[in-house]
């Protein structure tokens, strides 16, 4: 009996000590934190505006109707079930008070003795009025299934339209921004009007889908190596993808773009993937903010100012370097390896390891057989970059249901061309959802 007593007070007095971490978002930079700090030394509380974490490489897949949402998302509480000491609590960061050390959300307020915001960027619309009522989105699993209804809408009133000049108007899209995401979902949207259109679509001259991607710069995919930029643009023209390089917009209204040089054209349906920003959070001293809106940090990802209890991870951390001056790519590999980074040195209690970026290369995917890839020491593309960009895409979904549901599908589509998938999807108006509001 008293062996079992003083086992009860040796428990309750480590949990007693324990420190509190709370963790804004849940993605790449958060999700591996969490794994990858001491349970037994700290009370993680995850917090985030969705249940799930989701795969932004593959978002374009969902748009374009090659992949489910659900093939691509996988269950916070499933995933942190297996770690002790560890909660999820859903809801949007109303405010945080850096003094008292209090996270506010939609629901309830969060004490932390240690705060890591993990939130990633959103989309960066450079001040052009509009744009965000008015333009299709990616960024997010949501805005992606958005979009994917939006455009199988314009397929199927374009198949009802009797006015040619009008359907050619209702199948015009463009796609606004040359990096990754604009090149694959520009290359989706032209492997559907290549291959998609003439088999799915009978009432449809393929002619008609117009599809331009447009780019401020002379080349695409700006991060990627000279050879895979050419590349890239000679997939997209194969596929009768217009792409438009020096070509600046300055804005979008009434369906009408006007562009740098004043001229402006008719555009049905604008998908937007020209730029990202550091997620909004409510409460941050702007003095701690830089360029994009993204948090200015130190080589331990520490918030300059507040580097004994606050620190910024992934996406939304500004660290420069005499390599990275404007900050590090804002994709997976970064924040994954500052998350890993972090947990290292709040797991020893000390701040031991500076922050060293290991590039690993990049990767691009314009459609089938079609991808660019750059390593270290090499640049390749064709069907090899294409294998190795799905395999390592593959391997990176959390969950075997999820990777055997996606594999299954791309197995499929690449014998077939052919998806259930293309299932629009209208939601219902009532009642109202006012307690998911911002």
């Amino acid at each position: 009996m008293n062996q079992r007593k003083t086992a009860s007070f040796f428990y309750y007095k480590v949990k007693k000590q324990m420190k509190n971490i709370v963790v804004i978002g849940g993605g790449f930079a958060g999700l591996n934190l969490i794994k990858k700090l001491d349970h037994r030394r700290y009370r993680v509380m995850l917090v985030d505006r969705n249940n799930f974490q989701s795969f932004p490489p593959l978002f374009y897949q969902v748009a374009s109707s090659g992949l489910a949402q659900e093939n691509i998302a996988f269950p916070f509480r499933r995933e942190l079930k297996k770690l002790r000491n560890v909660s999820y609590h859903m809801g949007h960061v109303k405010g945080l008070d850096l003094e008292a050390r209090t996270v506010t959300t939609s629901y309830e307020t969060l004490s932390y003795d240690r705060l890591v915001i993990a939130a990633g960027s959103t989309n960066n619309f450079f001040g052009m009025e509009g744009l965000p009522e008015n333009v299709f989105c990616i960024k997010t699993l949501a805005e992606a299934a958005h979009s994917r209804d939006e455009i199988l809408d314009r397929l199927e009133r374009g198949a009802l339209c009797k006015d040619p000049s009008r359907r050619r108007e209702l199948l015009s899209f463009l796609v606004v921004g040359g990096g990754p995401a604009g090149v694959e979902i520009a290359g989706a949207l032209g492997e559907m009007k290549k291959y998609v259109l003439p088999r799915e679509y009978p009432e449809l001259d393929p002619a008609d889908l117009r599809i331009t991607l447009i780019e401020g710069t002379g080349h695409l995919l700006g991060a990627m190596r000279p050879e895979s930029q050419e590349k890239a643009l000679r997939y997209l023209r194969e596929l009768m993808v217009d792409v438009r390089l020096d070509t600046m917009m300055k804005g979008y209204a009434d369906k009408h773009v006007t562009f740098a040089d004043g001229h402006t054209e008719y555009w049905e349906t604008l998908v937007w993937t020209a730029g990202v920003m550091g997620e909004p959070i409510p409460g941050l001293p702007k003095e701690c903010l830089g360029h994009g809106g993204r948090i200015v940090v130190d080589e331990y990802n520490r918030m300059k100012g507040y580097e004994e209890s606050v620190c910024a991870i992934g996406d939304i951390a500004l660290m420069t370097t005499e390599k990275y001056p404007k900050g590090h790519p804002q994709m997976a590999q970064p924040a994954i390896q500052q998350a890993r980074l972090l947990a290292r040195n709040l797991n020893s209690g000390e701040w031991k390891e500076k922050f060293r970026y290991r590039d690993k290369g990049s990767m691009a995917t314009v459609g089938k057989n079609r991808a660019v890839a750059d390593l270290p020491r090499m640049s390749f593309g064709g069907m090899m970059a294409w294998m190795a960009w799905m395999f390592i895409h593959l391997m990176s979904l959390l969950g075997m249901r999820n990777k055997l549901s996606v594999l299954l599908n791309w197995t499929w589509n690449y014998f077939t061309y052919s998806t259930s998938l293309r299932l629009l999807m209208r939601p219902t108006k009532f009642p109202l959802r006012r307690h998911w509001g911002d």
